[in-house]
């Protein structure tokens, strides 16, 4: 084991006072589908709101005077860059951070207020890197790797501490997986204890199964994933190494599973976090029986989410856990059938959201109108009710 548990336990004496111990809440909801104890590592209330800055702090503090007068560098789609920026004030460094062109506009807004010097770059966080080294090249400026070094991963396992902290009797943590420094920190926190790491990595950009199978760092192309924290397209060699050797298992989980997992921690925990954040949860709740070792805590890695993104993940929630219904309907083309048909859905306790009506088609018959309805219900029980209904009334239904 490169990384022991005596240096996450020096990270964190430096971190002391930097960052926030953040809350291990318990979650009844979760208990109840895992059938054991499942607890939640609050890391979307950290300070730039994830769990990236203990990792830069402990990377940048650190580093010689005569490297710190030369500046850092560092690429990130986001939290990476907020957690160097805050450092970098912190230690009175200047900070040029590279961010894909696209990254979350809160995103690259709170790491500019943090004082760092934004540049956006290329379309992925791989291209960012790619810039990044370039300007510690030409300029001499120190990289700060995101997940591929020992005080990175040092730092991030002060979380696996404070876990052991909190939750003596914890058996399962469960990580989100990037390039995996966090999995990699709790990995050697935990080394000594009888607790069971399982990282989680969205199946759209999963390069670590099979890095893993195959002993050494293999890239995938990501796919489009809405948990784009941790679309990482290579594994770190320092990390993978240390899974590796510990034997820790890394599993996948689909945008459904996300979408579904991010609304429960919404509606039933009230904690807002991204997509990538909810890996862990999702993982729990596609698959409890996996993780029937218990108490389970699941690390929520960060809550910097764009409300765009999470208004239209939360839809997909909904649309995932039967919320909403899709109905095509077939009527006579006579006044009153439309209303007569939302009235019956409005009597059933549907509520009507969108309506498409079509009169014309090749397959409808010249006095036949088919109207598409997206109905928000109150879950797949309500849905098979407001459609056997309909059918009891006549009406051809399609879902």
């Amino acid at each position: 084991m490169e990384i022991t548990r005596d240096d996450v336990r020096l990270a964190s004496v430096l971190l002391d006072g930097i960052v926030t111990q953040t809350p291990l809440e318990y979650s009844r909801a979760l208990s109840e589908i895992a059938g054991t104890e499942v607890y939640l590592k609050c890391e979307n209330l950290q300070r730039t709101g994830s769990f990236k800055v203990r990792g830069a702090y402990v990377r940048m503090a650190r580093l010689t005077e005569e490297e710190k007068s030369c500046g850092v560098v560092a690429a990130s789609a986001g939290n990476h860059a907020q957690g160097v920026a805050l450092a970098a004030r912190q230690l009175g460094i200047r900070a040029v951070i590279f961010m894909p062109r696209d990254a979350a506009l809160p995103k690259v807004a709170a790491t500019r207020e943090y004082g760092a010097e934004v540049r956006l770059v290329g379309v992925t966080v791989a291209d960012a890197l790619h810039a990044a080294q370039h300007e510690a090249d030409v300029t001499g400026a120190i990289l700060i790797h995101p997940y591929d070094h020992a005080d990175i991963v040092a730092g991030q396992g002060t979380i696996g501490q404070e876990i052991l902290q909190e939750l003596p009797a914890v058996r399962t943590i469960v990580v989100p997986v990037g390039g995996g420094g966090l999995a990699a920190g709790v990995v050697a926190a935990v080394q000594d204890a009888e607790v069971t790491v399982v990282g989680v990595q969205a199946s759209h950009a999963a390069a670590f199964p099979v890095s893993l199978a195959q002993g050494h760092p293999v890239s995938v192309d990501p796919r489009s994933t809405m948990a784009d924290g941790i679309a990482v397209s290579t594994p770190g060699e320092l990390p993978l190494r240390m899974l590796l050797e510990s034997g820790t298992e890394v599993v996948t989980v689909g945008e459904e599973d996300l979408s579904r997992a991010l609304l429960q921690v919404i509606e039933r925990s009230k904690l807002v976090v991204e997509p990538s954040a909810a890996a862990g949860v999702a993982a729990v709740m596609a698959d409890p029986a996996r993780f029937a070792q218990g108490p389970v805590c699941i690390v929520l890695s960060g809550g910097n989410v764009d409300p765009l993104v999470l208004l239209r993940v939360i839809r997909h929630g909904l649309a995932s856990a039967g919320r909403y219904l899709s109905l095509h309907v077939r009527l006579i083309d006579r006044p009153g059938a439309l209303a007569g048909l939302v009235s019956e859905l409005a009597h059933e306790g549907g509520n009507v959201m969108h309506v498409d009506h079509v009169r014309t088609g090749n397959d409808l018959a010249i006095d036949e109108v088919e109207v598409t309805f997206q109905v928000e219900t109150k879950g797949p029980t309500h849905c098979e009710a407001l459609v056997a209904h309909l059918r009891s009334l006549g009406y051809d239904v399609t879902e």
